[in-house]
Formats: C-alpha cells, structure tokens, sequence
C-alpha cells in the first residue's frame, strides 16, 4: 500500500505515490517560474494563491497517473518545514482533509531532510550514513552532519542570500530571465569564468562552515552598474556577458566547494549527500565529481528531476512510518530552518 505524498514549501506545487520499497508510482509538479518571472524572485503571496488553484487538480493528477485507487492509501504524507509559511499551510491543510476524510495516517516530513533522502531514492545501495549533506537551492544553502534519514546536525549555512537566490538577483542583474541559475548557466557558456575577479567571501575562513553570497552579488552589480552611473544602464551583451555570468557562475561554486571540502575534513564522513535545485547546475555537479574523485569519498547526487523541488522525496515519511510515528490532525507549520539537531 502506497502513500501520497504533498510539497507545497516554496513555489512549486506537487504531489506523488511511492510505495513502501520506495518505488516511485506517479509524481507530479506545477510549476509557478511564469507567474514569478516578472519580479526575477518568488512573491510569497502571489506562490500560496497559485498553491490554492492547484493543489486539488496537482493531486488528482498525480492518483490518476499512479493507478491506485484513493482508500488504497496507507498514509498522506506532508512537507511542514521550511518553507513559505502561506504556502505550507496549502499543503499542510490539503493533506489533512485527504488523511481525515479517508481515516488514512498523517505524517509530516522535513523539506531539507527529503532534498537528502532523494539520493536514497535514487542510488539506495549507495546511501550511507552518517553523512555530509549539502542542500542548495533558492531558499537553502546548508551544510549537515547526517546520522540517519530523519536525524541531522546543521554544521553552516548562508549567513544572508542562499545561493540559488543569489543566481536569480544575479541573472536580474544581467538583463537574463528567470528562474536565475538555468538563465547564468546558459549565458556562461563559452565564457572565461576568470575575466572578473569576484570575491569569494568566507571561503578561506576554516573557522566556519557559513558562506555568504550578498558581497558576490554586489560586486556584480558594480560591474554592471559603477557606483556613479547613470540609474538606466543598458545590460550587458556579447562575450561581456558571458565573462559576467561565467565568472559569478564560478565564484558561487567555488564558494560552496570550499565549505563542502572543510565539513567532509571536519566529519571525516566518507559520503557526500546532496540536493536541492541548485544542484542541478552542471559546473556545480562537475565540480563535485571531481572533487570526489580527487578525495576518495562517496558522491550521491540525484538525477536532475530530483534536484528541483518535488513530492516524490516526500518517501522519507516512510522511515517516520516505520518507527510506528504519526501526527495528529493538530499538526503545524514550521517556516524556519534547522538549528541544532533535528
């Protein structure tokens, strides 16, 4: 008996079956980017009304693709945190309708612990723990000393901008489209990602796990925009922008690369985790391997569609199940991010 999972965090709104072996029947995602791209950055009243629209047809589309019938279902299971608070509560408040109408168990999971869980989705013979877990993407840049799928230490984190948010303020910046890191992808090729010097911050400092994005992303404004100018500069065209995007593209992922290379030091964990959009990035992923290769250590990094956010990750709610743990129809929405142990 399959469960059905519901993500509604950010701006993405999705649903999924998995089965208890963690096979993945239908999974389904409604993408907001049209509705957000005119603001280069998700609007978080603007992401809960679209959650409203969707979250019904989101659902049924995804039991429909499944093929299994709705009092089939061992348990709905729902992202609580983080995330947005008004577009927790759509899916919070859907999955708890669906749970008490069917008598079915209701089981909240970890957003950034399931952006995790998808490499045990994706290589199950790899996943090892304890672990470094990296989740990167628009709303999250965090560092994680994994010890099991449900329990995690934060070791750093962004101390301003995620990295993802910093690709799409970067991208705005540059006259690109949105969402951010596909546009400076697809501007930095062909370009030198050393004809700008870009600031690396905190990256040489061994004293913290934390990055910092906002020094980046101004350095880059200044470039388009010197201190002085006029208030309306044309972007920039032709190989200088792709200089720009390959050299901000660079900076970012040596930024994370950095603190990625400190925290497996730190840990000594021989396995490195990761998810999240940002993820997705090709330079990011490629850096990663080599990194690996160079280490020694155990790279997991999901197939593309894993990455972004969807429902299907919500599987890690099967590991709760299996412990004999559930949630009442009490249970809340917590927007803020880990601290601590989890």
């Amino acid at each position: 008996m399959p469960l059905l999972a519901i993500e509604t965090t950010c701006d993405e709104t999705a649903a999924a079956v998995v089965t208890r072996s963690r096979e993945i029947l239908s999974s389904v995602v409604a993408s907001q980017e049209q509705l957000h791209a005119r603001w280069h950055g998700v609007v978080p009243e603007v992401a809960s009304r679209a959650h409203v629209e969707r979250i019904v047809p989101v659902i049924d589309e995804a039991m429909q693709r499944s093929g299994v019938p709705r009092d089939a279902l061992e348990a709905v299971a729902v992202a609580i945190r983080p995330g947005l608070v008004g577009s927790l509560l759509v899916g919070v408040s859907a999955a708890k309708m669906i749970a008490m109408a069917l008598e079915k168990p209701l089981v909240g999971y970890d957003h950034v612990a399931a952006h995790l869980y998808a490499c045990r989705l994706a290589a199950p013979d790899r996943m090892r723990y304890p672990c470094v877990g990296l989740v990167a993407s628009g709303g999250h840049t965090s560092l994680l000393h994994v010890t099991s799928p449900l329990e995690m230490e934060r070791l750093g984190g962004t101390i301003d901008d995620a990295v993802g948010e910093a690709f799409d303020k970067a991208s705005s910046l540059l006259g690109l489209g949105y969402p951010g890191g596909p546009a400076i992808e697809q501007a930095a090729r062909g370009g030198n990602p050393r004809a700008y010097r870009f600031p690396r911050p905190l990256a040489r400092d061994r004293d913290t796990l934390d990055l910092s994005f906002s020094g980046l992303k101004t350095a880059l404004r200044y470039q388009v925009r010197p201190p002085g100018a006029a208030a309306e500069v044309p972007p920039p065209e032709g190989s200088r922008l792709a200089d720009l995007a390959a050299s901000f593209q660079q900076a970012a992922v040596d930024s994370v690369l950095a603190k990625v290379r400190l925290a497996v030091e730190r840990t000594r964990c021989e396995v490195l985790a990761v998810g999240g959009g940002v993820t997705a990035n090709t330079l990011l992923r490629e850096t990663l391997v080599s990194y690996a290769a160079e280490s020694g250590i155990e790279l997991l990094v999901p197939p593309r569609e894993l990455c972004t956010d969807n429902a299907a990750m919500g599987a890690i709610a099967w590991e709760r199940i299996e412990r004999g743990e559930r949630d009442s129809l009490d249970l809340e929405v917590v927007p803020g991010l880990i601290r601590g142990r989890r």
